[in-house]
């Protein structure tokens, strides 16, 4: 029982769940608070309906346990504005004098609980533990969203310069569509980044995303790959496989470096896109396939087609929506978001943290041309943060053909970069805590404006200040 109970409070802990106890028996109110803490629940106490209603408004709650007869306020009314500021919160009525009536009004007005005084302590702790779970469950899925919107949604598309506002806005256009996209930019600029952001943003997200990349695969097993075979079908096909197209069914197909197909294989895919039908290699049996197709090249597939190596039906049969990713050197104003991401990303993979960066070391990266353009960024941050000693990245942790470009024209060292710069690779939460405070600075503490400057609600705001002991 105790490791039943140790596993039950840790797992609170790790998602503090807050519990509101509303009941102008201050004495029962404490005892209901009490009996939930010792389990590991973070309870506040009102002893007032007015004062439960204001702690409602001002802050954020995940359970709200409250009387249903008090004086002022009553239970039905502190049920229905939980239900208005905080939705997501459950809520649990209390009573002395159970009817009929008032359980109904209770599940109708959206109570997960209606238990009956005196207490039975056990079944007031299975009630509220039930609600937390719930609640883990919400936050679990609402992690998981953010984390695919992060990495594969439009926020993970990033850049603030004008041609990438233009990807981001081709994109949110075409996601939810069954176009076919052809994605065309160097090596290195993101180009599967952008397919998996398609897809994640359509109503095939929750099908397969199949990526292939064609330049990887000698030409002899190409079509076996795309189309699947039979056992048999040629020297040692010892069983049937299933090709990318059918396992892809539903969902999305990527064929990376394009460009480089086979013409045969050319003639095949473009029957595929045509006809929506596969037929395995050794196989006479056409298969129905919903698939939508999104292509990349590095390759300027017009002077192919004029040169005869990639046939004119399929370059225009993909090239319905065409979206062109930029190399870094063209969109320079990026690499700082881009480096910022990077160490985030890279501090929490590796355990390690720096201070910031150096403004000469951001100077250089900002001068250098990128030919590997985001892959070689990326790989170069990585690197940085591994090899760096002293918690700052600096030149020394440069890589050579990068530090040579550092500026040695001014006396003495670069100055070093202060106040928000410092905080890349730093944990969002304190990155949220400095901006708050700055907005809090410059409107005085006047916290409604701050709110508008901050673009949050007062409500959050206050939420924010309390949890970061800003008061």
């Amino acid at each position: 029982m105790a490791t039943a109970t140790t596993k039950r409070n840790n797992e609170l802990k790790s998602i503090n769940v807050r519990v509101l106890v509303i009941d102008d028996d201050e004495g029962h109110a404490r005892t209901v608070a009490d009996s939930l803490e010792r389990v590991g629940y973070d309870c506040t106490v009102a002893t007032s309906g007015e004062r439960g209603l204001a702690l409602i408004e001002s802050d954020s709650f995940d359970v709200v346990i409250t009387d249903l007869k008090m004086p002022d306020v009553d239970g039905l009314t502190i049920l229905r504005r939980t239900k208005e500021e905080l939705p997501e919160a459950e809520v649990i009525l209390l009573t002395g004098h159970a009817s009929v009536q008032s359980a109904l009004a209770a599940g109708q007005a959206g109570a997960s609980m209606y238990l009956t005084k005196p207490l039975d302590i056990n079944e007031l702790r299975q009630a509220v533990d039930k609600a937390s779970t719930r609640i883990r469950l919400i936050r679990r899925n609402a992690e998981l969203k953010r984390w695919i919107d992060e990495k594969f949604g439009f926020e993970g598309v990033i850049g603030n310069s004008p041609a990438m506002h233009k990807v981001i806005d081709q994109l949110k256009h075409v996601a939810n569509t069954s176009a076919t996209v052809l994605i065309r930019g160097e090596n290195g600029t993101g180009k599967e980044l952008v397919a998996k952001a398609i897809h994640f943003n359509s109503d095939r997200k929750n099908k397969p995303f199949v990526p292939l990349n064609i330049s990887a695969l000698p030409e002899s097993i190409l079509e076996s790959e795309l189309f699947g075979h039979e056992a048999g079908a040629f020297t040692g096909a010892t069983g049937r496989r299933i090709g990318k197209f059918e396992y892809a069914n539903g969902g999305t197909l990527f064929l990376d470096e394009v460009g480089e197909m086979p013409i045969e294989t050319q003639i095949k895919l473009l029957r595929v896109l045509e006809d929506r039908k596969i037929t395995r290699l050794g196989s006479n049996e056409e298969i129905p396939v919903n698939v939508r197709l999104v292509a990349a090249t590095n390759k300027d597939l017009e002077k192919a087609v004029a040169e005869g190596t990639f046939r004119e039906d399929l370059y225009y049969r993909l090239k319905v929506v065409t979206i062109y990713l930029p190399p870094l050197r063209e969109r320079r104003g990026d690499i700082p978001l881009l480096i910022e991401h990077f160490l985030k990303e890279f501090s929490q993979v590796h355990g390690r943290e720096v201070s910031g960066l150096s403004r000469a070391a951001r100077q250089a990266l900002m001068a250098y041309d990128w030919p590997g353009n985001i892959r070689q960024l990326r790989n170069t941050v990585e690197r940085m943060l591994l090899l760096d000693s002293d918690g700052l990245l600096d030149v020394d942790d440069l890589p050579e053909e990068i530090a040579e470009l550092v500026d040695t024209s001014a006396d003495g060292d670069p100055p070093q970069v202060s106040g928000a710069d410092l905080l890349i690779g730093k944990p969002l939460t304190e990155v949220e805590r400095y901006y708050i405070e700055r907005a809090l600075e410059l409107t005085d503490g006047r916290r409604d404006e701050a709110a508008k400057m901050l673009g949050i609600s007062t409500r959050t705001l206050y939420r924010k200040i309390k949890e970061y002991g800003l008061t």
